[in-house]
């Protein structure tokens, strides 16, 4: 892994060594989960952003309700219900 000098402010630095004491986590562990969660975010906020425009345009929304109801049909299309698998793919008979 490469290293890239990042600078902070000493508050900053002061509250992730903190983190990593308490955690018994590097300050890089520290900082790499917190990009990470902090990207999610940001991928949640962007989605609910883009979802509440859609369910605002009554046109819109109003095709996605007709697709999902078009996709519920297909959930168990030609299934058992009461079949049975175990973690190797493999159907689980009860005689």
């Amino acid at each position: 892994m490469s290293n890239t000098m990042v600078r902070i402010s000493n508050i900053a630095h002061n509250t992730l060594k903190e983190l990593s004491n308490r955690k018994g986590e590097s300050i890089q562990a520290i900082l790499n989960i917190a990009i990470e969660e902090y990207r999610r975010k940001q991928i949640f906020e962007e989605a609910n952003r883009a979802y509440t425009a859609l369910m605002n345009d009554p046109d819109a929304w109003k095709e996605e309700l007709e697709e999902r109801t078009l996709w519920e049909n297909t959930l168990l299309d030609g299934l058992d219900p009461d079949e049975q698998w175990d973690e190797k793919g493999r159907e689980i008979h009860n005689d």
